[in-house]
C-alpha cells in the first residue's frame, strides 16, 4: 500500500482452467484492461470478474475513497482488440507478449484497439518464437534449471 495514490498498471496473468489471458489493472482509475488472444468476452469468466472487482473495492476502501451506491460499481472493464492466436496452445506466449508490449511502451493506458506500434490481427510465427526465446533466456538467467 506504499504510494497507494500513485497511478500504476498491475499485470495479472489469469488462467481460466485451460486458457491464459492478461488483465492489466489501473486501480486508481478503477480500469481493468482485458486482453484475450481467443477473443472471448470477460463475461465468460464471471468468477474472475467478481475476484478483480472485489480486489478493486478493497483497494478503494484502503485509500478511504467514499463512493455513492451508483459509484460503487464504477469499475470499468475494457476489452482490448489484441492480436489473436490461430491455434489452441499459444495463449501463454500471447499473454506474455501483451505484457511485454505494454511494458516496452511504459504506458498506463492501453488503447481499445491495442498499441499502434504493435497492432496486427495475428502475431507471426517469428513474433511468437521471439517471446518464447526471451522467456527461455529469462528462466536460464534465473538459474531455474540448476
Amino acid at each position: 500500500m506504499d504510494n497507494k495514490d500513485a497511478e500504476k498498471l498491475f499485470f495479472i496473468p489469469f488462467n481460466t482452467g485451460g486458457h491464459w489471458l492478461l488483465l492489466a489493472i489501473n486501480p486508481i482509475r478503477e480500469i481493468v484492461y482485458y486482453l484475450d488472444s481467443l477473443g472471448n468476452d470477460w463475461t465468460r469468466y464471471p468468477d474472475m470478474k467478481v475476484l478483480i472487482d472485489t480486489f478493486l473495492q478493497a483497494f478503494r476502501a484502503q485509500r478511504d475513497i467514499q463512493t455513492s451506491r451508483r459509484g460503487a460499481n464504477s469499475i470499468k472493464w475494457i476489452k482490448v482488440a489484441c492480436p489473436q492466436q490461430r491455434n489452441q496452445i499459444d495463449c501463454g506466449y500471447f499473454m506474455l507478449r501483451f505484457m511485454r508490449d505494454t511494458l516496452a511502451l511504459g504506458r498506463l493506458m492501453i488503447p481499445t484497439d491495442y498499441f499502434e506500434e504493435f497492432k496486427c490481427a495475428f502475431y507471426t510465427k517469428d513474433q511468437v518464437d521471439e517471446i518464447k526465446e526471451e522467456w527461455c533466456q529469462f528462466m536460464i538467467e534465473l538459474n531455474v534449471f540448476s
